[in-house]
């Protein structure tokens, strides 16, 4: 063989073994082992400590985690970034000026170029009035994140609450809010990007998820054909799956999460991973129950092969 050749095929051969070692599916979820029908826990010792961790979200190219740690009563997004192969220690990302004051950031949603985070944001001074929450963003610059803004009006109000963001593939905005045309405690609704930072007026997106309850912690895919929200609408406590036919949503339906519901626990912050194939969802324990964050003692961030989702629409 040509010596020039052979050189050329032994580098061709250590690029092609270089690219598996840094995109194969292990590596991409911080290199776990994946999970099947059961749900595990989420990256031991790394995402799940003894904090209280919740909410893991990845950017689209799978190069950046992101999830929330409560620190010191504080909620902090952390990220951890795929960088030569290998994923860093999870850092805190800095939202607001006052890094030691007490404040919230929390759900975030990261558009399709990475360089966009819309989270649940309460500032530190919002916290000291015992504001409702808004939606704030972040811009990735220079490979770092900035100092968040609050999301104008028509999406951040000062009389109603918003949570739950997710940002989909046109950098439109869905997040559940109290608003007055909502047909119950808390809706979802959807407002189109406008370009320029800029949001359409958020219209509630229907009767067929929405209803008399409390609709909350909601994932949308990018494409829009499927969204996955808390179960309000059997018995069972968890999750339930909505698809979407003739644009139109339909009434969601509920899935097993592979086991049984733990007494107690709340089921939420629903995701999908950019590649489809694992449900990641978060759970907490208050003591006593009814006592929300105020009384948090745990929370966990799951995975779980998603599977049996899809499987509901071939049905």
């Amino acid at each position: 063989m040509n010596r020039k050749y052979y050189f050329l095929s032994i580098a061709g051969l250590a690029f092609i073994l270089q690219s598996c070692k840094t995109t194969n599916s292990y590596n991409f979820y911080l290199d776990q082992k994946l999970p099947e029908t059961i749900p595990e826990l989420f990256a031991p010792s790394i995402v799940n400590t003894d904090s209280i961790e919740i909410n893991s979200v990845f950017n689209s190219s799978f190069t950046e985690l992101f999830f929330t740690r409560i620190i010191d009563g504080s909620f902090i997004i952390h990220h951890s970034e795929l960088i030569d192969g290998n994923w860093t220690v999870p850092q805190p990302i800095q939202m607001y000026s006052d890094q030691d004051a007490n404040s919230v950031a929390i759900d975030p949603s990261i558009t399709q170029d990475g360089n966009t985070m819309y989270f649940l944001g309460i500032s530190p001074e919002e916290r000291l009035k015992n504001s409702k929450p808004n939606i704030y963003k972040s811009q990735k610059i220079g490979g770092k994140w900035q100092l968040a803004s609050k999301v104008e009006y028509p999406i951040s109000t000062e009389e109603y609450a918003e949570s739950y963001p997710v940002v989909v593939a046109d950098g439109s905005l869905y997040f559940t809010s109290d608003r007055p045309d909502s047909f119950g405690k808390r809706d979802i609704y959807r407002a189109q990007y406008l370009g320029d930072g800029k949001f359409d007026t958020p219209i509630n997106i229907g009767s067929e998820v929405n209803s008399e309850k409390s609709e909350r912690s909601t994932y949308v895919s990018p494409d829009e054909s499927f969204l996955i929200t808390a179960n309000t609408y059997t018995d069972e406590k968890g999750f339930a799956v909505s698809f979407k036919e003739n644009n139109k949503w339909q009434t969601p339906i509920y899935f097993d999460l592979g086991e049984p519901l733990v007494k107690d626990w709340i089921y939420f912050c629903p995701y999908m991973s950019p590649d489809g194939k694992y449900f990641f969802f978060s759970k907490r324990h208050s003591n006593p129950p009814d006592s929300g964050w105020k009384g948090v003692t745990k929370g966990e961030v799951y995975w779980v092969n998603a599977d049996v989702i899809f499987n509901l629409k071939r049905k």
